[in-house]
């Protein structure tokens, strides 16, 4: 047999298995994407991206779902690209009065500041962000000019799979009002593409966002909750709580994870309409993630 022939028989060979290896991998993972989601009641979507090799796998992917605080990844970036256009700066100063600082809510900053406070902005970013209040969220909102601002903003990126109409304190004085700031798993995902490629924030910008966003303190039962000590994990949460049927209309969490061998996926994880425990609702967005987790890190 001509060697030359031999050799490029052998390479196809070699790329056939490897094709076929892949694809039953993702059928597999595709399986146990199904197993997870039929085994809770409620409506779940996710996305998931390896932002490396660009492989992609939903389910809903779609579908709209409402976003509760993973919105605040979105008035981050939008308020963080005023930054580098120079119209803010993470250190101006914010001046919070007792007004701002609104009851009933989840709010660490009126916790520790009921009276009120000046900081910079960087602060309240961080307060926003990686502790999700809901007071410096709707601090932002007016600071960066509404919620269209920030619709606008993420549209003009390209993401056109959300909707952002209504503040937290909207929110907050009527159940459905939520069911107006919805996205798609896939629209999630893509924008956290144009984060992690650095797309459309400066890298001062956006290393300062990816630090808060690994330092979230809310869900660590959700992406992180199964992976293995020390996982790196860039993410937002969002939860609704439940209603007095015993309705929980959200219980999400997106973001980029770190792989043992340095490369990320990105994933999207939205649980909505769900009769169960918010255990349950945790352990379906871990099991998801673990799910990806082995996916990547197994994948030939």
């Amino acid at each position: 047999m001509n060697s030359i022939f031999y050799r490029t028989f052998v390479v196809l060979l070699l790329i056939l298995f490897l094709s076929k290896t892949t694809h039953a991998q993702h059928d597999s993972l595709r399986v146990k994407f199904q197993t997870i989601i039929r085994s809770v009641k409620a409506d779940v979507g996710v996305a998931v991206l390896g932002l490396e090799d660009r492989d992609t796998l939903s389910f809903n992917g779609q579908r709209h779902y409402p976003m509760q605080s993973v919105y605040k990844l979105h008035l981050a970036m939008a308020i963080l690209d005023q930054v580098d256009k120079r119209k803010l700066s993470l250190d101006q100063k914010i001046k919070i009065t007792k007004v701002d600082l609104l009851p009933d809510t989840h709010s660490p900053l009126r916790d520790k500041y009921p009276d009120g406070a000046v900081m910079p902005l960087s602060e309240v970013l961080k307060y926003t962000v990686s502790q999700s209040d809901n007071n410096g969220c709707d601090i932002l909102f007016r600071l960066v000019g509404g919620t269209k601002k920030v619709e606008d903003y993420i549209y003009g990126l390209g993401v056109n799979g959300i909707s952002i109409k209504a503040t937290e304190e909207e929110m907050h004085k009527e159940w459905n009002v939520q069911f107006t700031n919805w996205s798609t798993p896939l629209a999630v995902v893509q924008l956290l593409d144009i984060f992690y490629q650095q797309k459309n924030l400066s890298k001062t910008s956006t290393e300062f966002l990816r630090k808060i966003l690994i330092e979230t303190a809310t869900g660590p039962k959700r992406i992180k909750g199964r992976l293995p000590s020390g996982t790196i994990a860039a993410h937002k949460t969002g939860f609704s709580g439940t209603n007095e049927s015993g309705v929980t209309a959200a219980t999400n969490d997106v973001g980029i994870v770190t792989l043992p061998n340095g490369k990320h996926f990105a994933i999207a994880v939205f649980v909505s309409n769900a009769t169960e425990s918010v255990e349950n609702l945790d352990g379906v967005i871990a099991g998801l993630s673990k799910a990806t987790w082995d996916y990547f890190c197994t994948k030939k």
